[in-house]
């Protein structure tokens, strides 16, 4: 093996299957993806912890999972919306908790609109974060008492120093920044935002996660890497730079391209 960073991947419990294996033998990072959707966690969970938990015997990367985020903002105007984001986010670590899994990935509440027009109505900045820390609060007291980090992944950001200052205004370690580089690469392409690894540097060391996709500054592709625009030395170039040492997960479309997008990074000397 060499120095080089070591990729892990994001996918179901259903595709741990086929690459535990490969997980298990390179002690990768794993970002369970099957606990997005309400009706699963409304429904008997346990069944399929229980089996992500034997199919990990063995397991020694770092475990999370990409949490709930479907049909809600985490700064929605109305309470009672709060209240059940509140809930699902709960439940999210609920999962943590019964996985033993140390991550979960949440979405940023900023848009392209929020970006244009915030800071037109006064006090419409401070208000976006006082409806964030309302429906975090207690999932970052939960959080903090089992040893999970929530990781705020951009979606729209356009300025990548807004997430990482809404992070921070927490003042905890279980609230810190995720990269999408698909999704920067989209703001990058299609609003004008700075490219990829300007994204990293913005975060700095408050940087623990990055979804690795390849895309082409359009559309949310999660093509395999090579495939796209982004510029990987540059990204893996502000990524060196960082103490951090962030989750590199590879957030693909087609599994079957995990091996490919490896081969492609490992031959350009950034990753493993």
């Amino acid at each position: 093996m060499t120095s080089l960073p070591m990729l892990g991947a994001a996918m179901t419990v259903d595709e741990l299957e086929t690459w535990r294996d490969w997980l298990i033998e390179g002690r990768r990072d794993l970002e369970l993806q099957s606990f997005i959707e309400a009706e699963t966690l409304n429904g008997d969970w346990m069944k399929l912890v229980a089996r992500a938990r034997r199919l990990l015997d063995g397991y020694e990367g770092r475990l999370g999972i990409h949490g709930p985020f479907w049909g809600f903002s985490i700064a929605s105007e109305d309470p009672d919306v709060r209240a059940l984001v509140a809930r699902r986010l709960d439940q999210g670590l609920a999962v943590c908790e019964a996985l033993g899994a140390t991550q979960m990935v949440i979405h940023s509440p900023h848009t392209t609109w929020s970006h244009n027009n915030l800071d037109s109505l006064p006090g419409a900045r401070e208000r976006l974060s006082e409806r964030v820390h309302d429906t975090l609060r207690d999932a970052v007291r939960r959080a903090e008492n089992i040893g999970c980090t929530m990781v705020i992944e951009n979606i729209e950001d356009k300025d990548p120093a807004v997430r990482v200052a809404l992070a921070e205004s927490f003042a905890s370690p279980a609230v810190a920044v995720s990269i999408d580089t698909g999704h920067a690469h989209y703001a990058h392409g299609s609003t004008g935002a700075p490219p990829v690894d300007f994204y990293v540097t913005a975060a700095g060391n408050r940087l623990q996660h990055v979804h690795i996709q390849d895309a082409d500054g359009y559309a949310d592709r999660h093509w395999e890497i090579g495939r796209g625009t982004v510029n990987w030395h540059a990204v893996f170039g502000a990524l060196a730079r960082l103490d951090s040492n962030p989750r590199l997960i590879l957030e693909l479309r087609d599994k079957a391209t995990i091996p490919a997008s490896v081969a492609w990074l490992e031959a350009a000397g950034l990753a493993q």
